[in-house]
């Protein structure tokens, strides 16, 4: 077939969840064979569910999503499914075909070796870090061979490592791939176009050239509909003054105000609806537990994984009210284990001062009750800290999160993982911890909303122990030590 063919349209498509949530509006875009495509959008727009539209798990309400013959799609998540995290890696690579594959041994090893991940076939998939199982669901998307490849933040959880590997695999890639990340430097090394999924028209805009080239043209196309704009401004007000002089002067220069505001009517109709850009969450801070002193947080041991084995370590670790500690080491060496144990008050060689509270922000929101509606989920948070739930309170907190007055009666576990972050945020402001840990904060969140979320974390006043894979993030916030686990 010819390398430029188009592989994937959408003609006029629209889609709704449960007539209550319209997610497209009459979208159309095409997809060529061979392409390297970035998709964007703010978190909820529904870029995932366009992802499930192509893949053929969804259809639309209207309008057609066309997919040439015998093309083969594979998909990688964003997240590993609860089902899979108990199989062992043979059993989880066995489950991404239909029919029984013959040396699939020589084929998982050659996928983990494409994605830099030495697993074991009779490890338990729950028992890799978060950037381990990032890996685990690129390799199972490249073990199928697809014609089409679709990564779903495939950057979160990964070092700097991961991430450098993920890129030079995709810039030799000769195959079809497009991508959702929020990654900036990422997706501007490979890509090649720029689907936009805007949340307020529920269109798809589609940009020719990298990721910056389709930025710079979305704000030049909004300072030039602003400018148009503002000189029609100008012409309707000037055109109206005149046409209020004329009115009073009458005989015909009653004919010269008609047509003035004749012309202030064609100004109105020229004016162009300016396309607006991502909301960005409200400024805000998460205030620490009141009343406390002394040391928080004592570690004086720990373990690390090195080659899947377990090893004790010595450390001096104490912290103080106001004091941040970053903890930094490669995937898989016990980053997301320590701080689940600090949070369970479970890690042997730690201790937490008593009456400390702890705010947890889990890379995979498992802290959140899924059945939980955002509201129950956000009163809990409130009760936690002692004080009385206040409606408006809360729902104050909730707008700054984009939550809206749509999503804070909507359960938890059908909301974007982008929202999830975003209300696993909110639940921290409520909570007023302590002590705060934190596990990539930056995974699925929108590259709009990350400067506001780090001057909150470099202006916490309590303990604040912070795990992050992203330098330019981390850059943004204080940090008085560093523990490096590889060390």
């Amino acid at each position: 077939m010819a390398n430029n063919e188009t592989i994937i349209s959408f003609d006029s498509v629209s889609f709704e969840y449960a007539h209550e949530k319209p997610l497209l509006k009459e979208a159309s875009f095409s997809v060529r064979r061979g392409s390297k495509v970035t998709f964007m959008g703010q978190n909820g727009a529904g870029k995932s569910t366009i992802f499930k539209l192509i893949a053929g798990k969804l259809k639309p309400q209207s309008g057609s999503v066309n997919v040439v013959p015998r093309l083969t799609i594979a998909t990688s998540h964003q997240v590993m499914r609860p089902e899979d995290r108990k199989l062992t890696v043979l059993e989880f690579f066995e489950n991404c075909f239909d029919e029984k594959v013959y040396d699939i041994d020589r084929h998982i090893n050659e996928v983990l070796e494409v994605v830099n991940l030495h697993a074991p076939h009779d490890k338990i998939i729950h028992t890799f870090s978060g950037g381990q199982q990032a890996r685990l669901l690129l390799a199972a998307a490249l073990i199928q061979d697809p014609d089409l490849l679709l990564l779903d933040e495939p950057t979160n959880n990964l070092d700097k490592a991961g991430i450098e590997h993920l890129t030079e695999f995709l810039i030799n890639y000769p195959k079809t791939v497009i991508v959702i990340s929020h990654d900036e430097d990422f997706l501007n090394a490979f890509t090649e176009g720029v689907l936009y999924l805007d949340v307020f028209t529920r269109t798809v805009e589609q940009y020719v050239g990298n990721y910056y080239n389709a930025v710079a043209e979305i704000a030049a196309r909004i300072e030039k509909e602003n400018r148009k704009n503002a000189q029609l401004a100008k012409g309707i007000q000037e055109n109206k003054e005149k046409a209020n002089f004329f009115a009073n002067k009458g005989g015909k220069l009653r004919l010269v105000a008609k047509r003035m505001r004749e012309k202030v009517e064609e100004y109105e109709e020229n004016k162009v609806d300016v396309r607006k850009e991502d909301r960005t969450i409200r400024n805000f801070i998460i205030p620490a537990q009141e009343d406390m002193s002394g040391e928080i947080l004592k570690i004086t041991s720990l373990t690390v994984i090195k080659n899947h084995e377990p090893t004790e370590k010595t450390a001096k670790i104490s912290l103080f009210k106001n004091q941040h500690l970053q903890l930094i080491g490669p995937n898989g060496i016990g980053k997301t284990t320590l701080l689940e144990s600090l949070a369970e008050g479970k890690a042997k060689g730690a201790k937490i001062e008593s009456d400390i509270r702890v705010g947890y922000y889990r890379q995979d929101f498992s802290t959140l009750n899924f059945e939980d509606s955002v509201h129950e989920a956000l009163t809990k948070a409130l009760k936690s800290s002692g004080d009385k739930v206040h409606e408006e309170h809360l729902r104050t907190v909730a707008a700054g999160f984009l939550i809206t007055k749509e999503l804070i009666h909507a359960k938890i576990g059908t909301l974007s993982e982008g929202q999830k972050g975003l209300v696993a945020f909110a639940c921290l402001v409520l909570q007023k911890p302590g002590l705060l840990i934190l596990d990539e904060p930056t995974n699925h969140i929108n590259f709009r909303h990350l400067p506001v979320i780090a001057a909150a974390l470099d202006q916490y006043e309590g303990a604040m122990v912070l795990v992050s894979h992203v330098p330019e993030f981390v850059e943004q916030i204080r940090i008085d030590e560093v523990l490096d686990l590889d060390r």
